[in-house]
């Protein structure tokens, strides 16, 4: 039951005489004393109480006038009175004359009163109807941001329903620092002064505004929630300077390709909030979806040229076109979008394949034979698998492992082969197993697949270290052939068709499967690609990495 106003004030009498009492807990008396002198209790008592309509002012608003006064009056007595020496000590504290200016500040504003209670409108019996409608009376809330001129408050705006509302507070800015904005909250005025119904107006005032800003705001009282942490890998070049359906510029993140971001927040469909791991502002970023709307139907000029040789020793113009099980998926890679990877960041550790990957004549068994030369403890290579019978003279496991037409067959159904294909009437292939067998040996396996198999060789199973070797341009291709034919490394000089072919094949497989590559060269000196090689695998082997997160999960 409720006790009247009356009934409370004699309490209140009583408890102040049971202050002198050595019976009770001074804490709770005074926890108790402060709950019933609070006028919300005296409020709720009676009904007129509760419609009651709360008018805010100030008792003065020349605080910091009578405190000169004040100070002026102890003067003469502070030399002779310890207590008045204290006093003027207490007042002059640069705390306390800042909180009196600061009050007068706000008492010299005219500040609107809280909306009525929705029991000045609406009879008791629809009370309970209208409170979750109307906001209760202390809504609303004045905050306060300063700010510079020109710095990004990190917030955004919508439109919505007619109120101004805050679309997204990035990460780490001003403002989520403060933590006195959320999401959600609507903008009634800034600075005393109503806001339009144009975000982007507002984003300007702000922008520009420079000193004390006072938002009056209805929260929206939405519970935070801590942002789990993600890392993605950057597939494209972004800079917002360049989009136009950002919805602000300036809160924008500038990305370029390979960079590693940590994503802070996705709840908006559209637009994610990013941070560079090594540190900086968060930011607005395109979100998968969005970007794939943008790039779905923009076609890609990656029509890839028929493989070339799957084996070696396999050539001659007589070769039929050699049709691998990965190239099932091979239309679907060639126009898949890839924006953004998933990664996260191990601790150092060997790869345990090597492949590299390149255009027919840039030189990729060149250089797997220096490797495999140079360092036979650390690198290994497959034996090819074929159903033909041995030549005069052939050895087994030397250039070929050997097999009949329906174990290979029955192996192929069985997904037993990474790739395979067949050639006047023989079938060959690389077996999963024996790319298994080199690891197990303790050496990194060296493979120079076709590139359709790099999403099947691109695992946790494999742990790859991918080399794309680019082809250089024309004229430096053309100088590199000349040379090699002149010092025997080669037995063939390449026509102008055949390294134009090259050139344009290098630039479409780089286009379709570039964000599968950790290294890039232009392999115009082999015993320099040689060299960088090794020294990036041996960097990967003493570093922490950024791997697919599919590896460690």
């Amino acid at each position: 039951c409720r006790a009247s106003n009356q009934e409370l004030s004699t309490a209140l009498m009583e408890l102040n005489e049971i202050f002198d009492s050595t019976t009770a807990n001074d804490l709770d008396l005074i926890y108790l004393k402060g709950i019933m002198e609070s006028p919300a209790v005296f409020k709720r008592n009676t009904h007129e109480a509760s419609l009651k309509e709360v008018h805010l002012s100030p008792v003065r608003e020349n605080n910091v006038e009578l405190l000169q006064e004040i100070l002026r009056d102890l003067d003469p007595f502070k030399h002779r009175s310890n207590t008045a020496a204290e006093l003027t000590s207490i007042l002059t504290q640069p705390h306390f004359q800042s909180l009196l200016e600061t009050h007068d500040s706000v008492a010299s504003q005219v500040c609107d009163s809280p909306p009525s209670s929705p029991g000045d409108f609406v009879d008791h019996n629809t009370e309970d109807e209208y409170k979750h409608t109307y906001p209760p009376p202390d809504a609303i809330r004045m905050v306060g941001i300063r700010k510079v001129a020109g710095e990004h408050l990190g917030v955004t705006f919508k439109v919505e329903g007619g109120d101004l509302i805050i679309a997204r507070i990035l990460h780490g800015g001003m403002v989520d620092q403060q933590g006195l904005l959320h999401a959600g909250d609507i903008i009634k005025e800034v600075n005393g002064r109503e806001v339009g119904r144009d975000p982007r107006v507002l984003q300007e005032e702000l922008q520009a505004a420079s000193g004390n800003i006072v938002l009056k705001i209805l929260p929206s009282y939405h519970e935070a929630i801590l942002p789990r942490q993600v890392f993605f890998k950057c597939h494209y070049d972004y800079d917002p300077a360049n989009d136009n359906l950002i919805p602000c510029k300036e809160a924008g993140l500038r990305f370029e390709t390979g960079d590693i971001l940590q994503i802070v927040n996705q709840d908006d469909v559209n637009w994610w909030q990013a941070r560079h791991v090594e540190g900086g502002s968060t930011g607005l970023i395109p979100s998968q979806t969005l970007e794939e709307k943008r790039k779905a139907f923009v076609k890609r000029d990656v029509e890839l040229a028929p493989a070339g040789n799957l084996c070696t020793g396999v050539g001659g113009k007589k070769k039929k076109k050699i049709m691998y099980v990965t190239t099932k998926n091979a239309e679907f890679d060639r126009h898949e979008i890839l924006l953004y990877e998933e990664v996260a960041k191990v601790p150092p550790f060997k790869r345990k394949t090597l492949i590299v990957i390149g255009a027919q004549g840039v030189g990729r068994r060149r250089l797997k034979n220096k490797l495999l030369l140079r360092d036979p403890l650390l690198f290994g290579t497959t034996i090819p698998y074929t159903s033909r019978k041995p030549k005069k003279g052939e050895r087994e496991s030397r250039m070929f492992a050997f097999t009949s037409r329906s174990k290979m067959e029955t192996d192929i159904k069985n997904g037993r082969y990474l790739e395979h294909g067949e050639y006047e009437g023989n079938l060959y292939g690389i077996k999963t197993d024996s790319i298994q067998e080199v690891i197990e040996a303790g050496r990194i396996c060296i493979l120079d697949p076709n590139p359709q198999t790099l999403k099947v060789l691109r695992t946790s199973e494999f742990l790859p270290y991918v080399v794309f070797l680019q082809s250089p341009e024309f004229e430096v291709l053309k100088a590199i052939n000349h040379s090699a034919v002149e010092a025997g490394v080669v037995t063939k000089t390449l026509t102008d068709e055949e390294m134009h072919r090259t050139c344009n094949e290098s630039a479409k497989i780089q286009a379709a499967y570039g964000h599968y590559f950790d290294l890039t060269i232009v392999n115009d000196n082999l015993d320099e690609t040689y060299r960088t090689v090794k020294a990036a695998l041996e960097t990967v082997s003493k570093n922490p990495q950024w791997v697919p997160v599919t590896w460690v999960f």
